[in-house]
């Protein structure tokens, strides 16, 4: 591939990368791992590939993450939060989130065209991590503007970097969840922010400071990857649309398709790493401090691990992606995303009767999520 010849997606890039230069860079930018086994290699080591990729200094960061922190500190917030990640809690969503993703796909039908990312994948996440964190009716739509400011742009939030607007509105929220924190320690709620609070283990309560950030956490792990598979799920419809048609016809494919839309279409492309020290990975070189960008979309694309990678194979097993990250930093709100994801394609299934893109604008494309906008052509059922 020569330096002006553009790759025609995302996709044909990551397999130009896995059989030419598996680890690259451009310039002196990040190191792009492109093969799964690496990726694996990558994401498994904590203590040479450190997640605390911010350049501020400790004192001016909002909170301690567990998204950018290492053992122990991770592992300490890790097993508090988990607590209140039991299946068996999520689960216990599963009447509002299908409620939700009713009455939002039937008010698609009102038309015959719609963009899903603001008419569905969007605002079904969003409105139930809203009702989890104990956010009232009332408050969901600054609730929601919120969410679009920090979270607007992924690749700053992974790369630790947020914007001015992002950190105002990051500041807004965390006077307000501040606010709810003290009213539910005086009077308690039984919702996630509530059980949190409650946790106790050997290792103490969590901090307000913790909660705090265990709440733009949740907006991440819980929302832009559920956006990112219910429009994955579509993307695959107008692709393959014989999976649509499979599905009205055997709903008990949803699970093993869901598994499926993460590894074709990974709701996050990427992540972000910084070397500890001088390392390598393959026979390339990589210097302490450089950050390093496991892609995880390209490893569950990777035709070294997966059969006829580049086809989408409803049944496929096994199916060992990594869409979701591997080891300590696996995402927290994998069950939450898998259960939005099906519930959300039953509603797509069970109300149209078709659906496919008015087109598949790859400018449309976040940096390192999916859509952030995909127009859609549909007919309601009969």
């Amino acid at each position: 591939m020569s330096d002006t010849e553009e790759p025609v997606d995302a996709y044909q890039y990551y397999r130009y990368l896995r059989e030419n230069t598996p680890v690259s860079r451009v310039d002196d930018g990040p190191w792009q791992i492109a093969r799964y086994n690496d990726v694996l290699d990558v994401l498994r080591d904590e203590k040479t590939f450190s997640s605390d990729v911010s350049t501020r200094p400790p004192e001016d960061r909002r909170s301690p993450s567990m998204l950018f922190s290492d053992p122990p500190i991770h592992n300490r917030l890790r097993k508090l939060v988990s607590r209140a990640f039991k299946p068996s809690h999520i689960e216990s969503q599963r009447i509002l989130i299908e409620s939700q993703s009713e009455k939002l796909v039937s008010a698609m039908c009102m038309n015959s065209r719609a963009d899903l990312v603001q008419s569905l994948a969007a605002p079904l996440p969003v409105t139930v991590i809203a009702h989890m964190l104990g956010v009232a009716d009332g408050d969901i739509q600054v609730f929601k503007q919120w969410s679009d400011a920090i979270f607007g742009n992924i690749a700053d939030i992974l790369f630790a970097s947020p914007s001015p607007e992002a950190e105002a509105a990051g500041e807004e929220m965390d006077a307000y969840f501040l606010q709810r924190i003290e009213e539910i320690r005086r009077q308690p709620a039984d919702h996630l922010l509530g059980r949190l609070i409650e946790t106790e283990t050997e290792d103490g309560h969590l901090t307000n400071a913790e909660l705090l950030s265990f709440c733009s956490l949740l907006l991440i792990a819980g929302n832009e990857t559920t956006t990112g598979l219910i429009t994955a799920s579509v993307r695959i419809f107008d692709e393959f649309p014989e999976s649509f048609y499979q599905l009205k016809q055997s709903p008990q494919l949803i699970p093993g398709f869901i598994e499926e839309a993460l590894r074709f279409y990974s709701p996050f492309s990427a992540t972000v790493r910084r070397a500890t020290r001088d390392t390598t990975i393959g026979d390339t070189e990589i210097g302490k401090g450089d950050l390093v960008l496991p892609l995880m979309a390209s490893a569950n694309r990777d035709q070294d691990i997966f059969d006829q990678a580049d086809s989408f194979i409803i049944d496929r097993n096994p199916n060992p992606h990594v869409a979701f990250g591997f080891g300590v930093h696996f995402c927290l709100g994998a069950h939450l995303a898998r259960l939005e994801g099906e519930i959300a394609v039953t509603s797509l299934t069970r109300q149209l009767e078709s659906i496919s893109l008015v087109e598949d604008d790859h400018s449309q494309m976040s940096v390192l999520g999916g859509p952030t906008e995909l127009l859609v052509d549909f007919k309601p059922a009969a």
